[in-house]
């Protein structure tokens, strides 16, 4: 696969959380988790499941956090 985006950390899963539409994908990245929400559909075509080896790829526009 071939990606323009420059944001890919490679992980391992360590959970992988459904819920009633979305699921959330939490990633190890050497040490630090990075949580994805994706569709439950997503991670069914894709697979996914805890020990998988995995690049959690990173939209830097979309990566907000703020406090206080």
């Amino acid at each position: 696969m071939k990606i323009s985006a420059r944001n890919a950390l490679p992980g391992k899963i360590v959970e992988v959380r459904k819920g009633v539409t979305t699921a959330h994908v939490r990633i190890d990245v050497k040490g630090l988790i990075v949580t994805s929400a994706i569709t439950n559909e997503a991670v069914e075509e894709l697979g996914l499941k805890v020990g998988d080896d995995v690049h959690a790829i990173i939209k830097a526009s979309d990566v907000m956090v703020a406090i206080g």
